[in-house]
């Protein structure tokens, strides 16, 4: 069984005022865009358009963590999936995705959890799936673009190992993301590898409003072409 993580806990002072996790992308809230992509019922936007938008779930679960005030709104936004979800709350808000990771694994209960950040609008369900691969038998499979950044927030792990990594990752006061996955046993997904399975479109963020109106015009484009067809 794998549960599917989606963070939503930061404050997104890059976006503005609102709470980024469920502003609108072309009429559809983002967390819900990323739920939408691991139960195969998003647009057909690539990359794994087609598994985006009619294949079978990549996860049985999904853990949803954010700040308590949040839960409300997400919660709306995330009705009807068509898997059950888990809330892993963060009551101390404000540590960072170490602790964001840290409380999904928790909650899990998946061996392994495919996590997510909520502003990856266009990640890929299929690479999802192939790093779950990569990760059976390890602590995790953890995807690097260039030789240089790891893409921790979309990665899989394995539940217990890695909360109690995070756990003492914070315990000695250390926020940052890399902190953990030094006590961990995991897989690289180089950055060749990567992109034999997908593209660096699957990693994309939405930080801004401009990066949010340039999603839209790539998932309005697709919609275009469709009309077309």
């Amino acid at each position: 069984m794998t549960t599917g993580a989606i963070l939503a806990g930061g404050r997104s002072t890059r976006f503005g005022d609102r709470d980024k996790a469920v502003a609108a992308l072309a009429g559809v809230p983002l967390v819900r865009r990323v739920a939408d992509r691991l139960v195969g019922a998003d647009d057909p936007v690539p990359p794994g358009a087609d598994r985006a938008a009619g294949g079978e779930p990549v996860v049985d679960e999904l853990v949803v963590n954010c700040r308590p005030d949040q839960r409300a709104a997400i919660d709306a936004a995330l009705d009807g999936l068509s898997v059950p979800r888990r809330w892993a709350l963060d009551d101390e808000p404000d540590l960072g995705p170490v602790a964001g990771i840290g409380n999904a694994c928790r909650t899990a209960t998946g061996e392994y959890v495919a996590v997510v950040a909520c502003d990856m609008p266009f990640v890929d369900p299929g690479f999802l799936a192939a790093l779950a691969g990569d990760a059976a038998g390890r602590d995790a499979a953890i995807p690097q673009l260039d030789d240089r950044w790891f893409q921790t927030t979309q990665a899989v792990y394995r539940a217990a190992p890695m909360a109690a990594a995070c756990e003492r990752a914070l315990a000695r006061g250390d926020r940052k993301i890399l902190a953990p996955i030094a006590d961990l046993e995991y897989a690289v997904v180089d950055d060749a590898a990567i992109r034999e399975r997908t593209t660096d479109r699957t990693f994309t963020n939405v930080n801004t409003q401009e990066e949010l109106a340039a999603a839209e015009r790539a998932i309005r484009a697709v919609a275009d072409d469709g009309d077309d067809s």
